[in-house]
């Protein structure tokens, strides 16, 4: 396990010290354009600026900020028991010191990502299209993925990567956008210069192209950090289950689904178990791919047949991609892992559009602070956190019930 996450690391810094070689570049160049040869020492220094301003917010906050754009709001145990249930289950399974918290997102796509910058402050949000899609063991790979994010300390490296590639952007959009300012004045006050403005004309293009491809070259990289994990991160997480069919299934119905995300972008795509996109690409491995291909990563799981192990996927990796390494050899000695019994229960009866709708509805509600009372006559009414009136009259019987939200609220009683 420690010698997948040290390899692990180094890919993630190789790539990350790319991505600051980039930034670093960028800055240079934007320097010389506008100072002169002098100004490149205050090019670098402002773009470091920058880049440590995000990264101080990244690290401290960076979470936070990915929770609040993805809309995802923090549960209790209440809302969603077998969630919490199967989260501690991974926790335990994982030797983790501390609980993740738990997020839902108000989304009918089934997806997941993982967030935090250490294992002790971590959290895992999961959309409401999930919950209702997916049953106990389906469920359970999915967290098992995600956990595994966590404890290779992937989340990390995509936060402070999803830094750089912000600072890369923000430093190339205001370049870009003085350069068509300083372009338009120049030509207001064009005359004949000597030879060195025509040296510096050629800079200022290359300058300009350079801006242009830097953000390109900076995605890309942030894309390959991201393809890496993917792989690595099912393999720990069907060792944390022992149960690779259950991730395989998970994948194959949230790959399946028609519906994306409302609140992705392409700096929070590359943390989702799946691409939200649903990109052409996403079935091919390719340099503009946030994720390897979906099929292929079902394919090597259903190819684990007796085992979880590490040494069991790398195998059936090495099979279906045609690529001989993946985990490093150290991790493939590890003990053997086989794979759990699953009792043989008739098949459950599939949800109809109509029910998964429902249960999406209910959970959304629940996860905005519903309160769900039942009558009687078996009705059960759905009441909004900000509905103050003392009294609630049920449509089908006509009791009266009290609501839990009302300022004159005692004791819930039904009246005839």
């Amino acid at each position: 396990m420690w010698e997948l996450i040290e390899r692990n690391k180094q890919k993630s810094l190789t790539l990350f010290i790319a991505m600051g070689a980039c930034l670093i570049l960028l800055g240079y160049m934007i320097g010389i354009t506008f100072f002169g040869e002098g100004g490149a020492f205050y090019g670098i220094l402002t773009a470091g600026a920058i880049w440590l301003v995000l990264s101080m917010v990244g690290y401290f906050s960076g979470d936070q900020i990915l929770l609040s754009v993805s809309h995802a709001q923090e549960i209790s145990r209440d809302i969603h028991p077998q969630l919490f249930n199967i989260v501690e289950e991974m926790k335990i399974a994982a030797n983790l010191n501390a609980m993740p918290k738990i997020y839902v997102m108000d989304e009918s796509a089934p997806n997941a990502f993982a967030t935090g910058r250490k294992p002790e402050r971590s959290a895992i949000a999961v959309t409401t299209g999930l919950l209702s899609r997916l049953n106990r063991d389906e469920l359970q790979g999915v967290i098992a993925h995600e956990m595994s994010h966590v404890v290779n300390r992937d989340v990390f490296f995509m936060t402070f990567s999803g830094i750089m590639l912000g600072s890369i952007v923000l430093i190339s959009d205001v370049f870009l956008r003085g350069g068509r300012y300083s372009t338009g004045s120049s030509r207001r006050y064009r005359s004949s210069e000597s030879e060195g403005n025509n040296g510096q004309a050629v800079f200022l293009l290359i300058a300009l192209v350079f801006a242009i491809l830097a953000p390109l070259l900076a995605r890309l990289l942030y894309f390959a950090i991201s393809r890496n994990r993917e792989y690595l991160a099912d393999a720990s997480g069907v060792r944390l289950t022992r149960y690779p069919e259950g991730l395989a299934s998970a994948l194959e119905k949230i790959s399946s689904s028609n519906v994306e995300l409302n609140f992705a972008n392409q700096v929070t795509a590359p943390l989702y178990i799946v691409n939200p996109f649903r990109e052409p690409a996403e079935r091919f491995i390719g340099l503009t791919s946030t994720h390897p291909p979906i099929e292929k990563r079902i394919q090597i799981l259903r190819a684990m047949m007796h085992s979880a192990d590490y040494k069991s996927y790398q195998s059936a990796y090495s099979s279906v991609t045609g690529k001989a390494s993946l985990i490093p050899a150290a991790a493939l000695n590890d003990e053997t892992v086989p794979v759990k019994k699953v009792i043989s229960e008739p098949p459950e009866k599939p949800k109809s559009a109509k029910e998964q709708m429902r249960e999406i509805g209910d959970l959304n509600r629940a996860v905005n602070r519903f309160a769900f009372l039942t009558c009687v006559c078996g009705l059960k009414i759905k009441v909004p956190p900000d509905f103050t009136k003392s009294n609630i009259v049920c449509p089908r019987c006509w009791n009266r019930l009290e609501n839990p939200f009302s300022k004159t609220q005692s004791k819930t009683t039904l009246n005839p």
